[in-house]
């Protein structure tokens, strides 16, 4: 795109200022390009809807530098208890499930109208202001940029042109309106409510806690401040619920079954649950992110995180391509790379919402009598365990077979995201994902690297880190002496057992990669 014409131009236009919006408009901004961001709402939302933060979310924000805030500000989910007719029957620690995976080796539970907050302050530090009570009403594309008619607060209008746009606008997407792409998938018949609440008693033990019972279940967070907690639970007559249904409506059976007390209710709201993937992910210079492509059950707390793992997928490709660091192409990578998992996603928590929800005879038995009791027999094996955390956590998400995804070195393949490993004082880092935070590509050799790998380096502006060889990193699938080029978002490009320059050099002038 053209130098800015005006003060209203950009680089690229963000709608949307949720998680995902936010931290797109983050790690452009870091990279130096240009971002308007937009929503129409007057402030950033004020409930703690989404709750789990999981690993991979936190290992962006290592890259970001705010993950140990996050952290802080969080708590950790170290237990699950689950309870069947009102008496607990299972319990599943969650106590070493990711150590040696991640630096976050639990879930985080971190309400979402802090968490957002939080990453508008990031935002503001970093210079850039959400637009609120602002809405995209149109926007047409031209051979190199994009034109959007923009209301304002005041209710004028104003053009602004943008060399791409993001929609990160939700479920109910304008820019996925106005792009014609359909968003085919379904709604459940049930109906949920949501309600944050100022409770006591057994349900408030500070873990995770999942009750069942014969037609309801209700799952319970507590939240960081003594007392408070967050109620998911079902609307038994769903056909009864209109918009004036509230918290005194709700039946109180599977509350009361679990010696809970409600004393106050902060926050309550109803909802659909739905399963939904977009057709593409993109359309010329525009995108799809986060609930605009994809919605899904909030089986696993897995929302939020794949809208977040958009984001940072494609950020890094448009600033490359923004900045000449490589060819256009690099964004036909994004939709193949984020639909895979979207859909893959969607039918896996449709099938656990569905062994949940069931009001089938066989179904609640298998819920209340047989799955707790086997969950946790399952989850006292390690190997179990650590699989599930890699599941959960996302670290797992892979691009293998992504155009961008070439080579592989023992068990790690070109796709995968980098293993962590811990390094000793001599690399001069506390671990492997501590140079990440450059947002660069870069190579890694674990061992030592050779006279040739080096000068490739200095020719080509690739910055090398050479870890000392430990005996954790071949636990971690890592292979000695070879070379990994690790794009920005921490996932491997390349992975050469050999430790060839040329395989370097190679993959980099096919994709007209170039470092300045």
């Amino acid at each position: 795109m053209a130098n800015p014409s005006s003060a209203n131009d950009t680089e690229v236009l963000i709608v949307g200022a949720g998680p995902t919006g936010l931290v797109l408009a983050l790690w452009l901004t870091r990279l130096g390009i240009r971002v308007r961001i937009l929503d129409k709402t007057a402030e950033p939302g004020t409930t703690s809807r989404a709750l789990a933060v999981q690993a991979r979310t936190l290992e962006f924000y290592g890259q970001l530098g705010f993950a140990n805030m996050v952290v802080e500000r969080g708590r950790w989910a170290t237990k699950a208890n689950i309870w069947a007719d009102g008496k607990p029957v299972a319990q599943v620690d969650f106590s070493g499930m990711g150590e040696g995976l991640s630096p976050y080796p639990y879930p985080l539970v971190y309400p979402q109208d802090e968490h957002e907050r939080l990453l508008v302050e990031r935002l503001k530090d970093a210079g850039v202001a959400v637009e609120r009570n602002t809405e995209m009403l149109s926007f047409n594309e031209a051979e190199d940029h994009i034109k959007a008619k923009i209301k304002k607060p005041d209710s004028t209008e104003e053009t602004c042109r943008a060399a791409y746009v993001a929609g990160c606008d939700g479920s109910r997407s304008r820019v996925r309106e106005m792009l014609g792409i359909g968003f085919p998938g379904g709604t459940y018949e049930h109906l949920f409510y949501v309600a944050d609440v100022e409770a006591s008693g057994p349900m408030l033990n500070g873990d995770l806690n999942i009750a069942l019972e014969r037609s309801d279940f209700l799952v319970v967070f507590r939240l960081k401040r003594e007392g408070q907690a967050r109620f998911i639970g079902t609307v038994r007559d769903s056909k009864q619920a209109d918009e004036n249904f509230s918290w005194d409506d709700v039946s109180k059976g599977i509350i009361e079954h679990l010696r809970t007390s409600v004393r106050h209710v902060n926050w309550f709201s109803t909802y659909h649950v739905h399963h939904r993937v977009a057709d593409h992910f993109r359309k010329e210079q525009a995108f799809l992110l986060g609930d605009a492509a994809h919605i899904h059950s909030p089986v696993g707390g897995q929302g939020m995180n794949t809208g977040i793992g958009d984001a940072v997928n494609l950020a890094w490709k448009l600033a490359a391509v923004l900045r000449a660091q490589a060819k256009p192409s690099l964004l036909d990578t994004y939709e193949p790379e984020r639909i895979a998992f979207a859909r893959k996603l969607v039918a896996t928590t449709d099938r656990a919402f569905m062994a949940v929800t069931s009001s089938s005879s066989l179904a609640r038995i298998i819920r209340l009598r047989i799955a707790p009791i086997l969950a946790a027999l399952m989850l006292s094996f390690r190997a179990a365990r650590r699989r599930l955390f890699r599941t959960i956590s996302q670290i797992a998400v892979n691009y293998r077979e992504s155009s961008l995804s070439r080579g592989h070195a023992r068990s790690v393949h070109g796709g995968d995201r980098l293993p962590w490993v811990k390094t000793d004082s001599s690399a001069g880092f506390p671990d492997n994902f501590a140079p990440l935070a450059s947002l660069d590509w870069q190579i890694h050799v674990y061992g030592e690297a050779t006279a040739d790998v080096k000068a490739l380096c200095s020719t080509r502006k690739l910055t090398l880190y050479a870890f000392p060889w430990q005996s954790r990193m071949k636990t971690a699938g890592l292979w000695r002496d070879a070379l990994y080029l690790v794009r920005p978002d921490g996932y491997i490009a390349l992975a050469d057992p050999q430790g060839k320059a040329a395989t370097i050099a190679s993959y980099l002038d096919e994709r007209g990669i170039v470092l300045k």
